[in-house]
């Protein structure tokens, strides 16, 4: 061949290479359309011949995954469905063997297929009706779809948020779309086009409270492109685009465990817990092991009511005889009492309507047998002999009477966050006694029914649990933590949330008081009211408890708080079972002991060590 010949192939070559560069790069400039099927920029451009067109189907929002204590997920799940992109109606599709294969693959008939591809407006996910779920694609129906040759038609990956068929964690919470909180919390961002009225956006728990750093760099879509008259480019119609970014999406490590999580609610429903929660806490550092709250959610189909999102076991309600741990502390750190004084116990307390739970009473009882017994008349007198101010400012020593879980103050910082921060922006404080007035101004009925954990007094699974923790740390309150740290995607620590110590300005009970606390709540189950744990895989001790809930019909709450096994101990446990029937026996003590066999079950198999 000539060198003539060589430089005009080479030629030929070289400008063949450059007028597909510039196709590409073409194509990869234009103005997306979106799956609204309007085109970026708000405007329709005109079509023409030579003018393309692409639509998108957003396939992961990008936003930054939750994963437990183990590593195992609890948000960001990838399968492969069924995409669906329009086509003018003049296109063909593909053959009638193809599509026939399709309409079965979808189970539906060939003409209901041919009319669901003709009407649709924007690209879609193969979906149950009605559900807004995109199906799972089996193995086999992505072998038979991988053999078809249909337009329009393909095989994507989809991240979901939250497993199908698993209930939701109220301690995590749900996303959903809100446009008013969109505008509220971005407006710079949707000025500036980095977020829309359509991003969803975390409506409670922690994806409400970290909104904003797992948001990330953007969704990822698949691009589809057409020419101007709406038919598919053959070998450039489908493209895929990412953020550039490796380090997103961010991983967001929690302390919780969740095939533990999953059991305890399958035995929260078994026990038949229709409202009420469970909350476990390791003793060590009081990280939150499994939060469980009745009735349960779906996080994919969310109502318009919400219904079951609620955490209840953040909400405060009347913890009855569990605040006596309260005024008994008082009781010993004030000096009115001690572990060898004795009391009698008729069964009637003479005034403000009190009685004894036990009829005829308890007779002649030591203080650590009052506890045990859980008598009314022993804790109703003992807040007599205190000042609001002692009974309150005890509470407060121990945790109770304000919001225990971890957070941030402004000035703080874990890394590059920045307080102020509440992980559980759900957490009520609870309360000793009502707002208004003054302490000082209390009644001596008042006193009386405060003592025994009635009257205004309200406090939280969380803060029962912690409780627990504090007299297992004689006295050091520490706060509940939720979640660990937060990683980029390649696992370099973005943030780390230290352990944080809830400090009192009134300082802590003595560790003696905290000792004489353990030991009446060992008394509780050696031969108190708690005897129907004795016979459980660990030694247990711990605090019943029965409120009023002082609403008509509503019954009573009950609770039980404890820890486990005795000699040395592991995990707090404080389950409450919300507007029980009157005279009921307590499920919420039945329901500790099922919870904590099933920690002692955990450690014993070696299936997950805890850190």
């Amino acid at each position: 061949m000539s060198v003539r010949r060589l430089r005009t192939a080479a030629c030929l070559i070289t400008f063949v290479m450059l007028v597909c560069m510039a196709r590409l790069a073409w194509i990869d400039l234009l103005p997306s359309r979106h799956a609204s099927g309007s085109p970026a920029g708000g405007q329709r451009r005109p079509a023409g011949p030579l003018q393309l067109h692409s639509q998108s189907l957003r396939l992961d929002s990008g936003r930054g995954d939750f994963r437990d204590r183990s590593g195992l997920p609890l948000t960001g799940f990838s399968y492969r469905s069924l995409a669906l992109f329009p086509l003018p109606s003049s296109a063909s599709r593909g053959t009638g063997r193809d599509l026939s294969v399709l309409a079965r693959i979808m189970g539906i008939g060939r003409e209901e297929l041919t009319k669901k591809l003709s009407a649709l407006k924007s690209p879609e996910f193969w979906q149950d009706a009605g559900s807004g779920i995109p199906r799972r694609l089996s193995a086999a129906q992505e072998r038979e779809l991988a053999g078809l040759r249909i337009e329009g038609v393909a095989v994507l990956p989809f991240r979901a948020r939250y497993p199908e068929g698993e209930s939701g964690i109220q301690a995590i919470g749900y996303v959903s779309e809100n446009p008013d909180r969109i505008r509220e919390l971005y407006a710079k961002q949707l000025q500036k086009g980095k977020a829309a009225l359509s991003d969803v956006t975390g409506g409670a728990g922690l994806e409400l409270s970290l909104d904003k750093v797992l948001r990330g760099t953007g969704p990822s879509y698949a691009r589809y492109f057409t020419d101007g008259g709406g038919a598919p480019l053959k070998g450039l119609d489908m493209t895929l685009t990412r953020p550039s970014t490796p380090l997103y999406p961010l991983q967001a490590v929690t302390t919780i465990s969740l095939p533990l999580q999953r059991e305890l609610e399958r035995m929260a429903r078994l026990e038949g817990l229709a409202k009420g929660a469970v909350v476990v806490l390791d003793v060590r550092n009081a990280d939150i092991v499994a939060m469980v709250s009745m009735p349960s959610f779906n996080p994919l189909k969310l109502d318009g009511s919400l219904s079951g999102t609620e955490n209840h076991g953040v909400k405060a309600f009347t913890p009855g005889s569990i605040f006596k741990l309260v005024t008994e502390a008082a009781a010993l750190e004030a000096g009115v009492t001690s572990e060898g004084e004795r009391f009698f116990c008729p069964g009637q307390y003479g005034r403000y309507g009190l009685s004894c739970w036990k009829e005829g009473g308890h007779g002649l009882v030591t203080l650590r047998q009052g506890l045990a017994q859980s008598c009314n008349i022993v804790f109703a007198g003992l807040a007599e002999r205190l000042t609001p101010s002692q009974i309150r400012i005890t509470a407060d020593r121990l945790g109770l009477g304000k919001r225990v879980g971890w957070s941030l103050e402004n000035g703080e910082a874990a890394g590059p966050l920045k307080g102020p921060l509440r992980l559980l922006w759900e957490e009520e404080s609870g309360q000793v006694f009502r707002q208004g007035g003054t302490p000082g101004e209390r009644s001596r009925g008042e006193l009386a029914r405060t003592g025994i954990g009635q009257q205004d007094v309200l406090a939280s699974p969380l803060q029962a649990a912690n409780l627990m923790v504090t007299l297992l740390h004689g006295g050091q309150v520490l706060e509940p933590r939720l979640l660990r740290e937060i990683r980029y995607a390649d696992g370099q620590l973005l943030a780390r949330m230290p352990a944080h110590e809830l400090e009192s300005p009134y300082g802590r009970i003595t560790p003696a008081t905290a000792a004489a606390l353990r030991k009446g709540m060992e008394a509780v189950v050696s031969g108190g009211t708690g005897r129907s744990l004795q016979r459980r895989s660990w030694q247990l001790a711990g605090k019943s408890g029965t409120a009023e809930t002082g609403r008509p019909g509503q019954g009573n709450h009950q609770w039980f708080a404890g820890y486990g096994p005795v000699r040395s101990p592991r995990y707090a446990v404080a389950v409450l079972a919300e507007n029980r029937p009157e005279g009921s026996p307590n499920q919420a003590a039945r329901l500790f002991g099922s919870v904590m066999d099933a920690l002692a079950a955990w450690e014993a198999s070696g299936a997950e060590r805890l850190p």
